[in-house]
């Protein structure tokens, strides 16, 4: 029972960080797509540095972060009378922090991908910058939708560092499926940790083929 409550907990998180970078993410890899702002580089390196820090080192700055010494967490505290470092909350705020770049580069690369001359066509029979992104823009970009989302999902499912630094091992709060492993295997039941490491990899490859297949591409290249 213990093990299913953190699948769920785990689902539950994938889910929410999905959706919520996907609301956030796709204003940003749009003006990355677009902007010819001197701040781009700036904002794009910002965005891709969960791809190379430890995480690690991004959980103890987190932890600082939402200490109630400081601001942000300060105001949490004060707001729900709880703090953001182990807690649910928090874990959310720092999966959406590192699975970030899983969703803004594959919508900037679609964003990008869409031929400008067609946003022009649709401005000079009339159609506002909502109805062309909406009418245009997204059904063009479907596929970079789906591969953000997927890839978002199944990177926040796999996440441990940063789990483990924000979150710690909190039963039915912060225990996910990656800390249930972890604690597995320090406990020496195999049996337990290869059934949750084997979900995990299946889940793993029907995301990849997932991805192959929304992009028209096969996993494997016979020829």
């Amino acid at each position: 029972m213990t093990e299913l409550t953190a699948v769920w907990l785990t689902l539950q998180l994938a889910a929410t960080t999905t959706l919520l970078l996907l609301l956030l993410g796709t204003p940003l890899a749009w003006w990355l797509a677009h902007s010819r702002s001197r701040a781009r580089p700036i904002v794009e390196a910002i965005t891709s540095m969960p791809l190379v820090l430890p995480p690690t080192v991004i959980g103890f700055y987190l932890l600082l972060l939402f200490s109630p010494n400081n601001p942000l967490g300060d105001f949490w505290f004060t707001l729900t009378g709880s703090t953001l470092a182990f807690s649910f909350s928090g874990l959310v705020l720092a999966s959406m922090l590192y699975s970030l770049p899983f969703m803004v580069q594959p919508l900037v690369n679609a964003f990008a991908a869409v031929d400008v001359r067609l946003r022009e066509a649709a401005a000079t029979l009339g159609a506002t910058p909502g109805d062309t992104f909406r009418n245009l823009v997204l059904p063009l970009s479907k596929r970079g939708f789906v591969t953000a989302c997927v890839l978002t999902f199944a990177h926040t499912i796999g996440e441990f560092g940063i789990v483990l630094m924000v979150g710690g091992n909190i039963p039915g709060e912060t225990r996910v499926i990656s800390i249930a492993i972890y604690e597995q295997v320090e406990t020496l039941n195999y049996t337990q940790a290869h059934i949750l490491s084997g979900g995990l990899l299946v889940l793993a490859f029907a995301s990849l083929c997932t991805v192959y297949v929304a992009n028209g591409r096969s996993v494997l290249r016979l020829n």
